[in-house]
């Protein structure tokens, strides 16, 4: 490799940074990028995502952050006859409690002033103003929230349920995405404006009048690589990168899980939407299976209550005949490692789980099909769940990173933002909120603290 030095160099090549640089040379003209990492683009934590999308949070910041984020993968789905296979049914929270308001009230806060267009309620089995989420079409589908009250209509619309489903709140602008092919169309368009790939490890940074990296490639030793400015987006390894420039940074890592399997039960519907079952629950195992969890240290806590928010969807559209759990139920910091901690227990324990909302994914109960995927990614997150965009403490450099786990999601967003601070243009009314200076407006801070984190 001849070139060493650029004008900014992208730690990090999972979907915050692609999206960083894609920015930078899109919005900005700012081509002579490096984007180094020790793996191939999207394989790391990219690669483990659920690859969904969703515009609901509880705070109107966050709401238009994702937004926007969602605006802009819709022009890239335009732009590229949807090779990115945009899908939108939206997501269904689920509950067996009659009384959400704390939910609503949540609602009504992310979406402030236009709380009250954008709600709609449906008390009745009728229900002639709902739109059932029949097609996978993102266009042309309505915005905003329906929440169903009356369990003739959630059993009329949502059939593989449990009956005792008792409330629902859909929220319209939700889907999945191909993360993968996001990240393909980005670095596509990079490798055409000139942007450079540098394969290896930073081991360290030196800054003086520019950022001196120290990589380390296997097979080509060690690069020294130089450049004007520096974005910190190596997402489970920020920290690392920061504390090599002499900086804390205020984020911690939990490794979460999923699985993927064919549904060859056909117990999910094709066209359900991605499902959140909100309650908390004690799975349902075998009272021989209980006692012998209780009896060991270990894994007693599977046999008492579980957090909510397990998830269940449909994998590979329509045609396809996978489906996706995931349970992010782990609340352990832990420092991240390029090998995984899969815990085999796991699959049985996420299916049993998403059985008590979907209760036909019983018929996998002990016989999960061999061609199961089991995987895992790490969350890097605040305190807060908040992202971290922006100006680090040494000058010129930046950060992108603290997705947990709403990467893929936000990373459009996310990628534009930086950029603006990277090119020192014109940003968002929400760019504040998202870089370290919140942390100085106790107001925000103790609202966040207090609220909801909105992790599903």
């Amino acid at each position: 490799m001849k070139k060493t030095h650029f004008k900014v160099a992208v730690v990090g090549c999972g979907s915050i940074g692609l999206a960083s640089a894609y920015y930078l040379a899109r919005n900005h003209g700012i081509h002579d990028i490096a984007l180094i990492d020790s793996g191939q683009p999207m394989a790391f934590t990219s690669a483990q995502s659920g690859e969904n999308y969703r515009n609901w949070w509880p705070h109107p910041s966050m709401v238009a952050f994702t937004n926007r984020s969602i605006d802009l993968l819709e022009d890239i789905a335009r732009q590229t006859d949807n090779r990115i296979n945009m899908n939108r049914r939206g997501y269904v929270l689920a509950s067996r409690n009659d009384d959400i308001s704390e939910l609503i009230g949540q609602l009504h806060e992310g979406l402030g002033d236009d709380a009250s267009r954008l709600l709609r309620y449906h008390e009745d089995a009728q229900a002639s103003q709902y739109e059932r989420p029949l097609h996978a079409d993102w266009q042309g589908v309505r915005t905003g929230v329906d929440i169903l009250r009356n369990q003739d209509l959630i059993r009329s619309v949502f059939p593989s349920y449990a009956e005792d489903i008792q409330s629902i709140i859909h929220i319209r602008r939700g889907g999945d995405i191909s993360g993968q092919q996001l990240g393909m169309v980005m670095l596509e368009y990079l490798k055409s404006v000139g942007a450079r790939r540098v394969s290896g490890e930073v081991k360290a940074i030196r800054a003086d009048a520019h950022f001196a990296l120290e990589v380390n490639d296997e097979a080509s030793g060690t690069l020294q690589i130089t450049a004007d400015k520096l974005v910190n987006a190596a997402g489970p390894f920020a920290a690392e990168i920061a504390d090599m420039l002499g900086q804390s940074l205020p984020v911690f890592n939990t490794f979460q899980q999923k699985i993927a399997f064919e549904d060859r039960a056909q117990a999910i519907p094709r066209d359900m939407p991605f499902s959140i079952d909100l309650d908390e629950q004690q799975i349902d195992w075998l009272p021989d299976e209980r006692e012998l969890l209780l009896e060991e240290p270990d894994f007693a806590w599977l046999a008492e209550t579980m957090p909510g928010a397990i998830h269940c969807r449909p994998d590979g559209g329509d045609n396809g005949s996978w489906i996706k759990l995931g349970w992010a139920y782990n609340d352990k910091s832990d420092t991240p490692s390029r090998d995984l901690p899969l815990d085999e227990n796991f699959p049985e324990v996420v299916l049993h789980g998403a059985a008590r909302l979907n209760p036909s994914l019983k018929a996998y109960y002990g016989q999960l099909p061999r061609n199961m995927h089991h995987y895992g990614g790490w969350y890097t997150m605040t305190d807060e769940n908040w992202p971290l965009i922006g100006p680090m403490a040494t000058e010129g450099a930046f950060m992108n990173c603290a997705m947990s786990g709403f990467g893929t999601m936000s990373a459009c967003a996310a990628g534009e933002l930086c950029a603006a601070w990277v090119a020192d243009a014109e940003r968002p009314a929400y760019a504040r909120d998202f870089s370290l200076a919140r942390r100085d407006d106790a107001a925000l801070m103790q609202q966040l603290h207090a609220g909801s984190k909105g992790i599903l």
